[in-house]
């Protein structure tokens, strides 16, 4: 069994207005991973994704392309422990 891994990132650019959490939550359903993503404050998006650590890793590569109106400059990630506390990816309404 593959093992699973959680990763939290905020991309930088031109990610906001241009369909990117649309992109994402399709990336990561493709996949069947979990997590959210969100708009902030700050003009980045931010993220949180669970799954197998193959899968994971291509949805994160793909992250750094983005929908055609984005121009992703900058994907930051950080690894945490794994928490099973999502059962699907959805994309969360509210800024930070």
């Amino acid at each position: 069994m593959e093992e699973i891994v959680r990763a939290h990132a905020c991309v930088s650019g031109k990610v906001q207005g241009v369909g990117f959490r649309a992109f994402v939550r399709i990336q990561a359903n493709n996949r069947a991973l979990h997590g959210w993503v969100r708009n902030r404050a700050e003009g980045e998006v931010e993220l949180e994704v669970e799954g197998p650590q193959a899968s994971v890793g291509t949805f994160l590569q793909a992250l750094h392309k983005g929908p055609p109106l984005s121009q992703v400059l900058q994907v930051i990630v950080d690894w945490k422990e794994p928490n099973r506390q999502t059962e699907r990816f959805q994309i969360l309404r509210t800024f930070l």
